[in-house]
């Protein structure tokens, strides 16, 4: 593996030229160490370096073997001009430039460089990362918890405190997580395991300061996964670790490892029991596991929220459009429901639930389009919307559960087809989506964007749109926040203006209600205003929406 060069310097970028770049070690367990030399010197690249044993030396790359010095040489060698301080011995100011102070590796211009400046918040969450081995970072959507978590691993990994890193992410971020990485972490090497069996094998067992995999793929490679021990284990959207018995939450708590990071936005997406397993991965070994939900999390938490950290981002403007039925729609929507209703019934008390989902799932369908005419009040109402929006060049997002040519996301572009319409879905590759994507920021010729929801629901960075239509409603809410904050997030400069429909007097309504009793939970349980046991959609609550009475 290739050493780690000290980046850090107490030279600033505004002074004359005369400093040496850091060196990487020539011996074993060399640290490099960049110095600043006077102009008698010499112009020739030289570097101070500190041994195990805290010996000086100078090397200049001129000789093909370092030479040892005297104290009394080495002060005159790096001088004391531009030292911390000029009344600190040689050690000191050799510790200052090894490991500056944490303030001057995250500051604008100090010993490190960044893709940009960090914000004060993100400061903040670095160094929680840094000081703690365990933490859930779970800052609202789009306030840039994996940049935070790349800056605290690249310093960590500087200053040689870790040397192996598993990041586990899904599927759908692992090109974004791999340029991020390039931009945060430029000295540290990345290994991205995916492809065949044989082909992961072979990644798996690549030298590297962090890997990088998927979720599925870390469950099917979970052995080889486990033949180390990782210094660092990074969760990203943690809220992929549901249950306790799940798959991928066995495998992944049962790696050897260090410091634990949990990353994401929504730690609770259907009940309080998610939490529970994110803080069983955080804190395996709770020594007061007894404690409240609530206690639990706000001793490991980082929890932010963008109308406190950045109130210069614009506000999102949320708006629930509840239309009445074309009455083609109603038509084959109340011939559906009561046939569904009938069969139901006829289950009487042994009622299945899979059976209630069947019969939820396609009067929600029916919701969108009538499969007949194709006749529907949403496309009707976003079609006049997003004719507004085009005289005014605003771009806009639509998102849908279903991908289907009849009732989702192509069904959606083909009535938009004079918007020139995007689609991105679950069924293409990661490169098609990448393309997509891209094609979206650099064409303003195609003003809508139309996604699978769960296919991009996480991870895209889409601010150039500024309005979101939720075509169709999802079963929690923290899914939907995920989306709509593709847009709304850092960099964006617009008010981002997010919509919801709903058909009256149709499942879509009665589903909206109950989604609204989840928000509240989610803000009971995560913001800390208290507790309430259950938050999923419990047999009751399907049977509520489906219309039947318990």
């Amino acid at each position: 593996m290739p050493a780690i060069p000290w980046l850090g310097t107490a030279a600033r970028a505004s002074e004359p030229a005369g400093f040496v770049a850091a060196e990487r070690p020539v011996a074993a367990g060399a640290v490099a160490v960049p110095v600043r030399l006077r102009a008698s010197a010499g112009s020739r690249p030289a570097g101070l370096r500190l041994l195990p044993a805290a010996s000086v030396w100078l090397w200049e790359g001129a000789r093909e073997r370092p030479e040892h010095l005297a104290e009394a040489d080495a002060e005159r060698a790096a001088g004391s001009e531009g030292s911390p301080d000029g009344g600190l011995d040689l050690r000191a100011r050799l510790r200052f430039v090894l490991q500056p102070p944490l303030g001057l590796c995250l500051s604008s211009g100090g010993a490190l460089e960044w893709p940009h400046e960090l914000m004060p918040y993100q400061v903040q969450g670095v160094r929680l990362l840094f000081e703690r081995e365990r933490l859930l970072l779970a800052d609202e959507m789009g306030l840039g918890k994996s940049v935070q978590a790349l800056a605290a691993l690249r310093l960590l990994a500087l200053r040689h405190e870790v040397a192996s890193c598993l990041i586990v992410t899904p599927a759908s971020l692992l090109s974004q997580w791999r340029v991020r990485f390039a931009e945060w972490a430029p000295e540290l090497r990345l290994a991205v395991v995916r492809g065949t069996p044989a082909e992961r094998d072979g990644w798996w067992r690549t030298p590297a300061h962090a890997h990088l995999v998927g979720y599925e793929t870390l469950r099917a490679d979970a052995a080889l996964a486990r033949g180390r021990t990782w210094d660092v284990i990074v969760a990203d959207e943690a809220q992929r670790i549901k249950s306790a018995d799940a798959a991928v939450a066995m495998a992944l708590k049962s790696l050897p490892h260090g410091r634990v990071w949990a990353l994401t936005g929504t730690p609770l997406e259907n009940r309080p029991a998610d939490v529970a397993s994110i803080l069983e991965l955080v804190i395996p070994d709770d020594p007061e596991p007894g404690r409240a939900l609530r206690e639990r999390l706000a001793a490991v938490q980082l929890r932010r929220r963008k109308a406190e950290v950045l109130p210069e981002l614009p506000p999102k403007i949320e708006t629930e459009l509840v239309l009445p039925m074309s009455a083609e729609q109603r038509t084959a929507y109340d011939r559906a429901e009561r046939q569904g209703l009938v069969q139901l019934r006829a289950e009487g008390g042994a009622v299945r639930i899979t059976s209630v989902l069947e019969l939820i799932v396609r009067l929600k369908q029916l919701c969108n389009f009538d499969p007949t005419t194709g006749a529907s009040a949403k496309l009707a109402d976003l079609q006049d919307r997003l004719t507004i929006l085009r005289e005014t060049g605003e771009r806009s997002l639509v998102f849908t559960q279903f991908t289907d040519d009849t009732y989702g996301a192509h069904a959606i572009a083909r009535g938009l087809s004079a918007h020139r319409p995007l689609v991105l879905t679950g069924a293409m590759t990661l490169d098609e989506r990448a393309r997509v994507v891209d094609r979206f920021r650099s064409d303003a010729r195609h003003a809508v964007l139309v996604l699978s929801l769960r296919a991009a629901g996480v991870g895209l960075d889409l601010q150039d749109a500024s309005y979101v239509f939720h075509f169709d409603r999802w079963w929690n809410p923290a899914v939907e926040d995920q989306a709509t904050d593709r847009s709304h997030r850092i960099g964006q400069s617009r008010p981002v203006h997010a919509y919801t429909y709903a058909l009256d007097d149709t499942v879509e309504e009665r589903t909206a209600e109950i989604l609204r009793e989840k928000r509240l939970l989610f803000d009971q349980v995560v913001e800390g205003a208290g507790l309430r046991p259950e938050g999923t959609f419990s047999r009751e609550e399907l049977l509520r929406v489906a219309g039947l009475r318990v």
